[in-house]
């Protein structure tokens, strides 16, 4: 029986169906922007909500056509920061015919941290940081030799910090050290590790990776593994933050709906492998999805809650 798991995030819903041996089935991104005017108003927006309920249906139909009556449903930054979540949330749940699971930050840590190691078995002696960059929150998760030493999410994101710092169109200089101050004042907080490899999971580490290999057509495996250099990762930062809207959508590899917001998205990368010297940015297409998936799989049972 295939397993299906949507991630409901501030930015996307995910949707991934993998059969028994842990092949993907289905592996849909739509973007509902659920988060949209989060953070300066702390509710989630009407049409956002909307939106992001009219993928639900197409979900809906997508698993029906594949035989799956009960998903594994997780929200995530969104739905646990904004006061009426339970607008979206209720309605959601009738749709998909699930109960939909509002995980905490280091819940959604601990899941990144085991898509990478399940993915990438080839580090399991290694220590690495993984970065988990979304819409709302970022989940930065240590690891060594297989094991987690720390564990930390903090509230930034591509959506957010595009709202609260990137007005115009390109951004200006003060606006983009605007951007840069925030993100440092929120790792100056943390006790991460200096020069290991940072592994990026996610939209944003993602469309990285497909900027830099100029990818007509999405391909998750391409991406997967990809090893982009410091000056690499500075220099795709610089092209997005000189570019307009309207250039980043005609850039290959580019989402449209993800144009507006991936300049931010870049620019924590770009600071957090600045902060520890990381010597390398390897990308990886399987998140917290798949985290949940390869949990699934491993019980037999639901995730546990958080």
């Amino acid at each position: 029986m295939p397993t299906a798991v949507i991630d409901i995030g501030t930015n996307t819903l995910l949707l991934l169906i993998v059969d028994d041996a842990m092949q993907p089935i289905v592996d849909l991104c739509r973007f509902g922007r659920l988060g949209k005017g989060l953070d300066a108003s702390g509710r989630l927006a009407a049409d956002a909500i909307a939106t992001s309920l009219e993928i639900c249906r197409e979900y809906r139909r997508v698993m029906d056509h594949h035989g799956v009556a009960h998903p594994i449903v997780i929200a995530t930054q969104a739905a646990r920061e904004a006061g009426n979540a339970a607008e979206f949330v209720g309605p959601a749940e009738q749709i998909l015919g699930a109960p939909i699971e509002v995980i905490a930050g280091r819940r959604e840590a601990e899941l990144a941290a085991t898509a990478v190691a399940r993915t990438f078995p080839e580090l399991a002696a290694a220590r690495y940081l993984v970065v988990d960059v979304g819409g709302g929150s970022t989940e930065l998760i240590t690891v060594d030799a297989g094991r987690v030493d720390a564990e930390v999410s903090v509230p930034i994101g591509a959506v957010r910090l595009t709202e609260r710092h990137l007005k115009h169109d390109p951004p200006a200089a003060a606006e983009i050290a605007a951007l840069d101050a925030d993100i440092d004042r929120q790792l100056a907080q943390l006790a991460l590790p200096r020069g290991v490899p940072v592994i990026g999971t996610a939209g944003t580490a993602t469309t990285l990776a497909a900027v830099k290999l100029g990818l007509a057509r999405y391909d998750a495996a391409a991406v997967t593994g990809l090893r982009i250099s410091p000056g690499g990762v500075a220099d795709l930062l610089a092209r997005l933050l000189a570019a307009t809207v309207a250039e980043r959508k005609a850039i290959a590899g580019i989402e449209p709906q993800r144009a507006d917001v991936i300049a931010a998205g870049a620019a924590i990368f770009a600071r957090i492998i600045q902060r520890i010297d990381a010597p390398v940015l390897i990308t990886c297409d399987r998140g917290i999805r798949w985290g949940v998936a390869y949990e699934r799989m491993s019980t037999g049972g639901a995730t546990r809650g958080s």
